[in-house]
């Protein structure tokens, strides 16, 4: 018997951009998570009629989208406990709110944005894996545009693979 499988596309920092480059890829994913500066209902509307959606606003996001979107997403997908926000920092260098957070919360997968900057790696105090999966939009100082495709089976994270989306400021 094989186990199930949930596919995720992890994006962030779209700053109200979508493009078919992007669109393209959620048809790959079970799910979409985003994590945060959305940019515009508009953005979080037209990725629900694709796909389920679990997103955080950002500090670039207004009003409307803070009433949809909340700060922080704390939820099970499969075994696996994951928390998303936008601002955090990183393991070693995570700031106040979110260090509280994670103490109280123990997730297995923590995920943020706000960076721009792709990093994945192990949390080496708390254990968890932290994700920042770059920007997708085309607004910012990073040069590619990225997203994270992953898999969860059961307690596993696995075939992790970076999507670059092409050159920031370059629309398809």
């Amino acid at each position: 018997m094989s186990k199930e499988v949930t596919r995720i596309i992890l994006l962030s920092d779209t700053h109200g951009f979508l493009d078919d480059s992007l669109l393209q890829k959620l048809a790959w994913a079970d799910e979409v998570w985003h994590a945060g500066d959305i940019g515009g209902l508009e953005v979080s509307d037209r990725i629900e009629k694709i796909k389920p959606l679990r997103a955080v606003y950002g500090n670039i996001d207004d009003a409307q989208l803070r009433m949809q979107h909340p700060l922080n997403q704390v939820f099970y997908c499969q075994q696996i406990k994951v928390v998303i926000s936008h601002i955090a920092g990183y393991p070693g260098r995570y700031n106040k709110r979110i260090q509280e957070l994670l103490e109280v919360e123990k997730p297995q997968l923590f995920i943020c944005g706000h960076s721009h900057i792709l990093k994945v790696m192990k949390d080496p105090k708390r254990g968890h894996l932290h994700m920042n999966p770059g920007a997708a939009g085309i607004y910012g100082f990073h040069q590619i545009r990225t997203l994270l495709r992953f898999e969860i089976c059961g307690k596993t994270i696995q075939n992790l693979e970076v999507m670059e989306l092409g050159k920031r400021g370059q629309l398809s």
